[in-house]
């Protein structure tokens, strides 16, 4: 009995012995495979400052600006792990080549295969941009190139230079800059230019490792990205000689602009729901017409209204009822283009006339009073359908006038009263349009605004010569011209009762003296003519005149200016759908609601056909 109380003990302490070393692996192997998702991933440190550095290069292989280069992998080493970042957009290759470099990461290493296609006696630069990061906190590597020659020599010529915009004279940022050696193709080859590089965000650039020979230069803004000017849309900017680079090169000044298309295009036409029919050209015309060919009534009955800049064109018909109509366009009494419009025997038209006045703050003065602009010519209008309420009371003694040169626009004036509540009421007819529509019915709720917010402004302008100088006062963040004069001599400029906001001055040199800002032509080599900023704003007071001098300085002093930065102030930008002079876009009421016209006049310098006729007087 002993002897088996003696083997019990012993089985009870081997067993236990068992458990402690099981015990024991089985807190080693819980220890261990906490630790390998960190062994497997890299994980950013938590605590301490945020990492702000970006990755250094330790090696690279072969070694940079390595002549006789023949291997087709490059090796880049960094201090730390490092990540592409849009690659595709911020890598390039100079002069570029048909099939682009692959790059890889692997671990702290950037991997570059070439293709083995290089050429021979060939400089090549490899920009990285800010496509280096490192893996963490995405700090870009910048200013980071690689340079090899195929030959004995590294090229390294330069040119440098800024880029602006010729309406804004605002620097142009991450646009192409593109150097052509004359004995290649031109910029409107089917070949793009494979030596070039991108402007900074202060519209400044720079060409590095350049050969000696006579090159051509061009700053592109493009819509699609082959660097080459083929695009009417695109802007272009380039120098009119060439240049001979036997050493390096700096202050090349290039200002892109939007060329006037060379052969005429109607972009896009539409019927309505109204009936309306809109045509959109590619570029403004001089003396335009629009006539139907194959129907002798419905052209001698037809309305047509082209918009201020000549570049679009409204038709109106008395009946909608045709199957196809033949639709030509012509200037100069040169026809440019017909085109067929087709409309199904099904189709219903509500050609009901929509209203839109500008009471879009709900607010009237005494000096604008209320505009009304229908979406057809108006013929007439009837009183009695259109009903002003001040507080509760109707009012008939306000004023309705028809405008006698754009057939769609009506004034109401009226003696407003302050602190009175006004509803304007149009019943359906109020106005009548040129074929019979009726206007549809509207409501609008609005007080008056007594706070006098118009001043004047007189200029004392100085001129540097007799040249011809248009002088126009505009918004000062550039959205709007609000008028403009042409003069050839010194003097004073009144503009009376201007709303109160801030506005500054813009001058176009008009050098061919036609009256209005001409833009570039590439073939022709001719330069946008040139504008001038004035660096002042004035603030317009209440029933306040202010006076001030504006020295125009001479125009090669103005080309010598240094570009300046971009400005911090928030700028309008008008897109397509809110571009109020985008005739596809028209103001419209919903649930019955007057609405509100948004138009404003174009951010472009004076045209012959903005001046108005009073201001085109020296």
């Amino acid at each position: 009995m002993t002897h088996n109380i003696k083997i019990r003990k012993n089985c009870l302490k081997r067993l236990k012995i068992g458990l402690n070393k099981i015990s024991f692996f089985l807190l080693v192997f819980i220890v261990i495979s906490s630790f390998i998702p960190g062994c497997a991933s890299i994980q950013q440190p938590t605590g301490g400052p945020k990492d702000s550095i970006p990755p250094k290069v330790v090696s690279e292989t072969p070694p940079n600006l390595t002549r006789n280069f023949s291997t087709r992998e490059v090796t880049v080493e960094f201090d730390e792990y490092v990540k592409l970042n849009n690659e595709f957009q911020e890598f390039s290759i100079s002069p570029d080549v048909d099939v682009q470099p692959e790059y890889k990461i692997r671990k702290r290493s950037l991997i570059i295969t070439l293709p083995d296609t290089l050429a021979e006696n060939t400089t090549y630069s490899i920009n990285f941009g800010e496509g280096l990061v490192d893996f963490n906190e995405s700090n870009p590597l910048v200013n980071y190139r690689y340079v090899f020659s195929t030959g004995d020599e590294i090229d390294s010529l330069s040119i440098s230079g800024n880029v602006t915009n010729a309406i804004s004279l605002e620097p142009e940022k991450d646009i192409n800059v593109l150097l052509i050696p004359i004995s290649q193709d031109s910029i409107f080859g089917k070949k793009k230019a494979n030596i070039f590089t991108k402007t900074d965000s202060s519209g400044n650039f720079i060409l590095q490792n350049l050969s000696e020979t006579a090159y051509r230069i061009y700053a592109l803004k493009e819509e699609a990205p082959d660097r080459i000017y083929n695009n009417p849309g695109e802007e272009i900017g380039f120098l009119e000689d060439s240049i001979y680079l036997d050493r390096d090169i700096s202050g090349i000044k290039l200002k892109t602009f939007k060329e006037i298309p060379e052969n005429f295009r109607i972009l896009d036409r539409k019927i309505e729901n109204s009936g309306r029919m809109i045509f959109v050209f590619n570029k403004s015309l001089q003396n335009p017409d629009l006539n139907i060919l194959n129907n002798n009534d419905l052209n001698t009955n037809k309305i047509v209204e082209f918009t201020n800049l000549r570049d679009s064109a409204y038709l109106w018909l008395p009946k909608m009822e045709f199957d196809t109509i033949d639709v030509q366009i012509s200037d100069n009494n040169q026809a440019l283009d017909t085109i067929t419009l087709r409309r199904n025997k099904n189709d219903e038209y509500d050609r009901s006339i929509t209203i839109t006045d500008n009471l879009g703050n709900q607010r009237v003065d005494q000096v604008r009073n209320i505009i009304f602009t229908g979406s057809a010519p108006i013929q007439s209008a009837d009183l009695s359908k259109i009903k002003l309420i001040e507080d509760t009371t109707a009012q008939t003694n306000f004023q309705l006038s028809l405008d006698n040169e754009n057939a769609r626009r009506a004034y109401l004036r009226y003696r407003w009263r302050p602190k009175r509540t006004y509803v304007l009421e149009l019943q359906e007819g109020a106005f009548i349009g040129q074929f019979g529509e009726l206007s549809k019915s509207g409501q609008r709720k609005f007080t008056f605004d007594d706070s006098g917010n118009y001043g004047d402004i007189v200029l004392d302008i100085k001129l540097p010569d007799s040249n011809s100088y248009i002088v126009e006062v505009i918004k000062e963040d550039k959205s709007q011209v609000i008028k403009a004069h042409v003069i050839n001599q010194s003097q004073k400029i009144s503009y009376k009762q201007l709303p109160g906001q801030n506005y500054t001055v813009r001058v176009v040199y008009d050098e061919n003296g036609n009256r209005k800002w001409d833009t570039g032509n590439l073939k022709n080599k001719t330069q946008p003519e040139q504008l001038w900023y004035w660096n002042k704003v004035i603030t317009v007071r209440p029933n306040w005149e202010q006076e001030e001098i504006v020295d125009i300085p001479d125009i090669e002093t103005v080309r010598n200016l240094t570009p300046k930065t971009p400005s911090d102030t928030t700028k309008s930008e008008t897109t397509e759908e809110d571009d109020p002079n985008n005739p596809l876009n028209e103001p419209y009421i919903k649930s019955g609601t007057l609405v509100p016209a948004t138009g404003t006049e174009e951010n472009l310098p004076a045209t012959e056909e903005n001046i108005p006729e009073e201001e085109n007087e020296n």
